[in-house]
């Protein structure tokens, strides 16, 4: 696998960890009854808090790291 591919693999899992964290506010306020625009604001806070979450779960941009001229 080419670092290349290893960071595009990295974007796609961050994001779909977002997305899943996003939908998933959403989807709990559908469970009440509340105004549509309350759930599009969980949405959008939800995906700011999966963006954080994702950030410190997995730091960096999924490339390699290389210690002591060795690779991992």
């Amino acid at each position: 696998m080419s670092s290349e591919e290893r960071s595009e693999g990295a974007l796609k899992i961050k994001l779909a960890g977002t997305l899943i964290v996003g939908a998933s506010m959403g989807l709990i306020t559908l469970q009440g009854d509340v105004p549509l625009w309350v759930t599009g604001v969980a949405v959008l806070a939800g995906l700011v808090v999966g963006a954080a979450l994702v950030w410190f779960v997995f730091p960096g941009t999924g490339e390699v790291q290389s210690r002591a001229g060795r690779r991992r």
